[in-house]
């Protein structure tokens, strides 16, 4: 017997969309249908984001301090930080993340110096303020954030998810839409749903005998 050879199975988000539909017992019949679809798949992308950590969406960034500027301004994908240091001439310095209170009670925020310490302001354009001011235009910013997942745009767009996910995307899909179409099922559909993402999350994480997170500090001076 012959074997495809192939490792490239994709869906596209029709195709998620129509599986969702047959598991709650309907089709996809009109425009509508796949544009409530659509927007319902964006909304469980968000809740996944709300979820925690999925090592698939970490990536990396960097910024430029400016001297005598605390706060910058980041990406609008930027969900969270994980992780950040200051690089000055190739060594990386650790920084602490603390809370808006604590950042509150410094009472020299203007004193310029090497920044040791940064609050995280999950704006819709996400800010963080640096302590102590950037002392010079040369150190950079290098951290470790959690990425919005992209957008369902079109029918023919295919999922920024990567393939142990699709199951668990499926389910999701068809326990949103049971909760607009199919009432009698949004139990049984919520159900597999959990199970799915639980186990999706479980294959996600780092294979080591500790659960870590992402981490680029390694030096305090």
């Amino acid at each position: 017997m012959t074997t495809s050879g192939s490792r490239d199975f994709n869906l596209d988000v029709a195709e998620a969309i129509e599986e969702a539909y047959e598991r709650i017992g309907l089709e996809v019949r009109t425009g509508y249908d796949a544009k409530t679809a659509r927007r319902s798949m964006n909304l469980m992308f968000a809740e996944w984001a709300n979820r925690g950590l999925n090592l698939w969406t970490v990536a990396t960034g960097t910024t430029t301090v400016t001297q005598g500027t605390s706060q910058y301004t980041l990406a609008e994908d930027v969900v969270d930080l994980l992780d950040m240091v200051l690089r000055r001439s190739g060594t990386d310095y650790e920084m602490t993340r603390i809370s808006r209170g604590d950042y509150l009670d410094f009472p020299n925020k203007t004193d310029q110096g090497r920044p040791s310490q940064f609050y995280f302001d999950r704006q819709i354009a996400p800010e963080i303020t640096l302590w102590q001011t950037p002392e010079n235009s040369t150190d950079q910013l290098v951290y470790y954030y959690v990425q919005r997942i992209e957008d369902v745009d079109t029918l023919t767009n295919t999922t920024a998810v990567p393939f142990r996910f699709y199951p668990c995307m499926v389910a999701g899909l068809a326990y949103y839409l049971a909760m607009k179409r199919a009432p009698d099922r949004v139990q049984m559909m919520k159900s597999i749903y959990e199970e799915e993402f639980q186990r999706a999350a479980n294959e996600d994480e780092d294979k080591v005998p500790l659960m870590l997170t992402p981490s680029i500090r390694y030096l305090r001076v």
